[in-house]
C-alpha cells in the first residue's frame, strides 16, 4: 500500500456507511493502493460494531482500533499515525464533512513531492450562521495568539509524508494542539482551499466546553502572552500608581485630604498590588522557561542535508532514525538527502 488514511471516529455511527463508500470511492481514484486506519475513540454509540461488520467487506487493506476511553481526537490522530503503514498519510473526519476531493489532492501533492505537509483550509463553511460566527471568533482569537500562520477558517485535517510523519510523532506532549505543533515543526508546507459541507448525520460532538478546553491547551503550550501580559499590566499600573501616589502626597500637602492616613493607605494600595502583578510575571516567565524545557521540544528540526562530491565518500547516502526503513526514490538527481532528528544511523543506497 502506498497510501494510508487516518480517520477519528467518535459518535459517529450515523455516517459510518456512507464513510465505507466514500473511503471506497477513494481507493479506486488511488488505483487500489489505500491502507484505511479507523481509531473510535471511547465512542458510546454503535461506530465499533458497524466499522467491525463492514470492513471485511471493503477489499482493501483496513485497521480498527479502539481507545480504552474517550481521549480526544489529537491522541486518535496520533495513534492512526502511529499504526499507519503507508509512504504518506492523510487525516480524514468521520463526519464527512471535507470534499473527498480534498484527501485526493493530499495525496497528489505528497507523491509528487511538492511539500511534506499539506493542510486543508476552509473558505466557505454550510453550517448555520451562529456556527460560523463563534468559529471564525475562535480560530481569528487563536491566529493573533498562537499560530499567525493559521488560516482564517482554521485546519482541521492534513497529510504528510513519512519524514513530517517521525517527527511528529516524537512531539510527545500532553494537553497540546497537534495543528499548532504541525505548524511549529515547519518543514515545506502546502495549503489547499476548500468549502466545508453541511453534516448530514448526527450531531457534533465539538461542543463549546471542548472549544474553551482546546484553547486554553494551546495558550498553555504555544505561548506566553498571559505572562508577558500581567508583566505588562503591572507595570503599566505600577507606573501609573506612582503617578497617582504623587498627587495624593501633593494633596495631602496642600490640605487638601482631610482624613487621617489617607495619603500612605492609597500610595500602598495603589503600588504594591500593582508590584505584585509584575513580580508575578516575572516569575512566571521562570516558570514558563522551565515548562518549555520539560517538553523537550528539539531546538531545531533538519529537514534536508545535501553533501557533494568531495564531503563524502558515499554517494546517495540519507540519514535516517535508527531502526527504519532506508528507501531512495529513484527520481532524485545528485546526493539530496533528508535527516530527521534522533539516533541516526547512516543507511546506503539498497535499489
Amino acid at each position: 500500500m502506498k497510501y494510508s488514511i487516518i480517520i477519528p471516529v467518535y459518535k459517529n455511527q450515523a455516517s459510518i456507511p456512507r464513510l465505507l463508500e466514500a473511503i471506497t470511492s477513494i481507493n479506486k481514484h488511488l488505483n487500489d493502493q489505500l491502507e484505511a486506519v479507523f481509531v473510535v475513540d471511547g465512542s458510546p454509540d454503535r461506530s465499533y460494531e458497524l466499522l467491525r461488520r463492514g470492513m471485511d467487506g471493503l477489499g482493501f487493506p483496513a485497521q480498527l482500533l479502539t481507545h480504552s476511553r474517550n481521549f480526544g481526537s489529537f491522541p486518535a490522530i496520533r495513534t492512526g499515525l502511529m499504526a499507519a503503514r503507508g509512504s504518506y498519510f492523510a487525516v480524514m473526519a468521520a463526519d464527512l464533512q471535507e470534499p473527498l476531493q480534498l484527501i485526493i489532492d493530499f495525496f497528489t501533492a505528497l507523491s509528487f513531492d511538492e511539500c511534506d505537509v499539506v493542510i486543508g483550509a476552509r473558505l466557505k463553511r454550510s453550517d448555520p450562521f451562529f456556527s460560523r460566527l463563534a468559529s471564525g471568533l475562535f480560530w481569528n482569537l487563536y491566529r493573533r495568539l498562537m499560530v499567525s500562520e493559521m488560516p482564517d477558517g482554521g485546519v482541521d485535517v492534513f497529510g504528510c509524508n513519512q519524514v513530517f510523519r517521525q517527527h511528529l510523532l516524537k512531539l510527545e506532549e500532553s494537553r497540546s494542539s497537534l495543528i499548532a505543533l504541525i505548524f511549529w515543526l515547519g518543514f515545506r508546507r502546502k495549503q489547499v482551499n476548500y468549502q466545508r459541507q453541511q453534516r448530514q448525520e448526527g450531531k457534533s460532538a465539538w461542543t463549546l466546553t471542548k472549544k474553551i478546553n482546546y484553547m486554553m491547551d494551546s495558550i498553555f503550550a504555544f505561548t506566553d502572552y498571559p505572562i508577558r501580559l500581567l508583566m505588562r499590566v503591572g507595570a503599566i499600573g505600577s507606573t501609573l500608581a506612582l503617578f497617582f501616589g504623587a498627587l495624593v502626597l501633593v494633596a495631602r500637602l496642600y490640605g487638601w485630604i482631610h482624613v487621617p492616613g489617607y495619603a500612605p493607605i492609597m500610595f500602598a494600595v495603589l503600588f504594591l498590588g500593582t508590584l505584585n502583578l509584575f513580580c508575578l510575571g516575572l516569575v512566571g516567565t521562570y516558570a514558563w522557561r522551565g515548562y518549555e524545557n520539560s517538553k523537550q521540544r528539539p531546538l531545531a528540526v533538519v529537514a534536508t542535508t545535501y553533501t557533494n562530491q568531495w564531503g563524502d565518500e558515499n554517494e546517495n547516502v540519507r540519514v535516517y532514525p535508527q531502526g527504519s526503513r532506508c528507501h531512495i526514490p529513484s527520481n532524485r538527481s545528485g546526493n539530496e538527502n533528508l535527516a530527521v532528528c534522533g539516533d541516526f544511523t547512516r543507511c546506503e543506497n539498497r535499489e
